[in-house]
This record gives structure tokens, sequence and C-alpha cells, in this order.
């Protein structure tokens, strides 16, 4: 089976992440995606047999709206997508404003991008690298500039699009990934 098929089908069989579709879907926010740590979570489970969702902070949406790059936006969004699907946390960001706050954050500036899309490919690890837009047919658009195989492998490497080689091993630490998932493989940062 080929990693798109295999992907739409853990997605399709895993409860949690098919309302979260629906309730994104819902909310029409412009050029969406769910993405990042909800993906993996969802994968990773699976592949490692768990019949329970292990630990999610939130569930992850990139949206791409450069008419308002505010950030009342981003949190009507947000607000929205709590009311579609109460009782999970949400994090929406918009993608055409990352630019503006990330060197605060983060210490370094970076460049604007054009599109949800193209968000996904500065995410910090390449499994994570991965973004799902339900459609109003049920056909489900998957976005993954670095492929599949890192996701599906269980590998966890640093995309170093964005994140420093520090941030990348802070991340790795932060979120528990050898404790949560002990069947990845975790490629040492350079």
């Amino acid at each position: 089976m080929d990693g798109q098929r295999r992907l739409e089908e853990i997605v399709r069989s895993t409860d949690w992440l098919m309302r979260a579709l629906v309730a994104a879907r819902d909310v029409h926010a412009p050029d969406w995606l769910i993405g990042a740590g909800a993906i993996r979570t969802a994968v990773w489970d699976r592949l490692h047999g768990y019949a329970t969702r292990t630990e999610l902070a939130d569930i992850d949406l990139a949206f791409f709206d450069p008419n308002d790059l505010s950030e009342q936006r981003e949190n009507e969004v947000g607000e929205l997508l709590e009311s579609a699907l109460p009782g999970e946390r949400w994090d929406a960001k918009n993608q055409a404003r990352v630019h503006l706050w990330y060197a605060k954050k983060f210490g370094y500036s970076v460049q604007p991008v054009n599109s949800a899309a193209a968000a996904v490919a500065t995410w910090p690890e390449t499994a994570t690298c991965v973004g799902l837009r339900l459609g109003h047919d049920s056909n489900l658009l998957v976005v993954a500039p670095f492929g599949l195989d890192d996701l599906l492998g269980l590998v966890h490497r640093r995309n170093p699009a964005r994140v420093s080689i520090d941030e990348y091993k802070r991340r790795l630490t932060s979120k528990r990934i050898a404790e949560r998932w002990p069947r990845v493989t975790v490629v040492e940062a350079r």
C-alpha cells in the first residue's frame, strides 16, 4: 500500500481526527490545513498500536488570510473551531502573519510565505510537515512537501528550513518523543 493510501486509512479510522477535520471544514477558514502534532500523534499512536490517543497539547490549524493579519483574526478562527468541536484545544495560526511575530518568539526573522502549504514546508520536523484538508466531497487533500516516509516510518528528523538545532533538541525533549513513541528513530540534528 502506498503512503498516501495508508495515511488516509489511518486518518479515516481515527475518530477524533475526523471530527476535527469536519469541524475545520465547517469553519471555512481560508486555505486551511490541520497538521503538525495532530497528524503525527494520530499516525504514531496507530503505528504503536495504542488504543487511546496520547497527550495532545492542541490541534494545529494553519490557514492563510493575507487580507487580515490581525491577532484577532486568529482568535476568531480559534473560537469558531472550539465552538464547532467542544472539548478539543485548537491552535489556529494565520500563516500569512507568522513572519510578523516569529523573531520576537524565536530570536530570528523568517520570510513570509504565500500559502498554508508553503508554511507546512517550514515546520520543525519532517514527520510533522504534513497538512490535511477534508473537502465537502469528503476527499482528503494531503500536503506533504517532504513526503510521508518519515511520518509513516516513525522517523523524527529536523527540518532545517526554520528550526535551529537547539530548538529541535528542545522540542524533542519537551514533547517527550522517545518516551511517548519508543519505536521512533530520532535522527541527530547537525
